[in-house]
């Protein structure tokens, strides 16, 4: 069975890029947050991050397409989760840096 040869730095800079544009943005951010702690609708969604409706699904739409959530149907509403576990841990990371213990020390 072939191998594949590694994909070069900037092939793999290439496919990232957009990911961290998506991660970059605070709204998407809170919403990734709300997501990894449990699955919700874009209604729970508005709740939680005090966004509007037509802002959260704005949102929502570029991190389904960069593949950082997915959605399933549930009668009439969808519900939004991770798209997989190699997202969950990065959140994880990213959550922990804002406690106290990872504050800058002065």
């Amino acid at each position: 069975m072939p191998t594949r040869a590694p994909a070069s730095p900037a092939l793999r800079a290439l496919e990232i890029a957009p990911i961290l544009k998506a991660l970059s943005d605070e709204n998407r951010l809170t919403l990734l947050l709300a997501i990894a702690d449990k699955d919700c609708t874009v209604t729970e969604l508005a709740e939680v991050s005090g966004m509007s409706q037509p802002l959260v699904s704005h949102h929502l739409k570029t991190l389904r397409e960069t593949g950082l959530v997915t959605s399933t149907a549930v009668g009439r509403s969808n519900v939004y989760s991770l798209c997989c576990d190699a997202i969950a841990e990065p959140i994880a990371l990213l959550s922990d840096l804002a406690t106290p213990s990872c504050s800058p020390k002065g």
